[in-house]
């Protein structure tokens, strides 16, 4: 049996995932591109993965330099996610970002970032499957995630004013 592209990537889009950048750096040159297909894989040693379109740029830059940056979008983030979804030749041209341990640039105003030594890399169809041990990290607790469903972006909503409340307390 097989699935049609269209059909896949529409049920996929039922999932909410968060919005990454991952970035890298390899001979003074800096690279990064949005991401959604991110996550935690082990508390013990601390590994995530990310896949990688093996077309893009970025792909190379990682295997050559053996490190990369994960900045997880706030909400005020739609505009940077757009930015770095783009074919252009130097993105990071008026994004303000900061140089990491491993020399990957870390965006700021963003949730998190992680930066990460390449551990293992595996074929994922058109992707490749980066395994990333996590160096180090930084968090801002206050900041809210920028999220991707539906092939729309969204934003968690506030808990405390829209909790659920069961259909005998509601007004009818």
């Amino acid at each position: 049996m097989s699935i049609e592209q269209a059909n896949f990537r529409y049920t996929l889009g039922h999932f909410a995932s968060g919005v990454t950048v991952i970035t890298t750096q390899h001979q003074q040159q800096l690279h990064g591109t949005t991401v959604s297909s991110f996550c935690s894989l082990s508390l013990d040693p601390p590994l995530v993965l990310v896949g990688i379109d093996l077309k893009a740029n970025i792909h190379d830059l990682i295997v050559e330099s053996g490190v990369f940056g994960i900045n997880i979008l706030s909400e005020e983030g739609e505009a940077l996610s757009r930015h770095f979804a783009r074919r252009s030749p130097d993105k990071f041209v008026g994004v303000n970002y900061t140089s990491g341990l491993l020399g990957v640039p870390l965006l700021e105003d963003v949730v998190a970032t992680l930066e990460c030594r390449v551990a293992a890399r595996y074929p994922g169809g058109d992707h490749a499957i980066f395994v990333g041990e996590v160096a180090a990290l930084t968090t801002r607790s206050q900041a809210q995630p920028l999220l991707y469903y539906r092939s729309s972006y969204a934003h968690l909503y506030d808990k405390a004013i829209h909790q659920f409340q069961p259909a005998s307390l509601v007004a009818q």
